[in-house]
């Protein structure tokens, strides 16, 4: 199993900064690669959105309510990804999560494999008016 920790989530004025971090991992092999890494979000009362995701080419793609404001950047050597989040407001106030798909991992016995779509555990991020 794939398992994701986040961290860097809390309260912030409006106008504030705050950076996500999350980092992948396994207890049972080595994670090779993973494709895409982001950043989701889900407020109360709403459904689930993408905020930014980080592909393994250099690709990146924002929400449009985040775009110039946050800046989501990967270390491919680490498993992390990250989020820069400046210029916050209240209505990015939401429990966010990490995921990570298409992921290269090798196990004794089993090889190569390519597993998908993991999610962390989410973290509260509170912007204050």
């Amino acid at each position: 199993q794939v398992q994701l920790v986040e961290s860097g989530g809390g309260l912030v004025q409006a106008g504030g900064s705050l950076r996500l971090s999350c980092t992948a991992s396994t207890t049972s092999g080595t994670i090779v690669s993973i494709n895409a890494m982001g950043w989701y979000r889900q407020a109360p009362g709403k459904q689930r959105e993408l905020v930014a995701q980080a592909i393994s080419d250099g690709r990146t793609n924002y929400a449009d309510s985040v775009k110039g404001r946050f800046t989501i950047s990967r270390d491919n050597t680490k498993k992390a990804v990250y989020l820069q989040m400046d210029s916050l407001k209240p209505e990015d106030t939401a429990v966010y999560y990490c995921n990570a798909d298409r992921l290269l991992i090798f196990r004794s016995g089993t090889g190569i494999r390519s597993e998908n779509d993991f999610w962390g555990q989410g973290t509260e991020v509170t912007v204050s008016s």
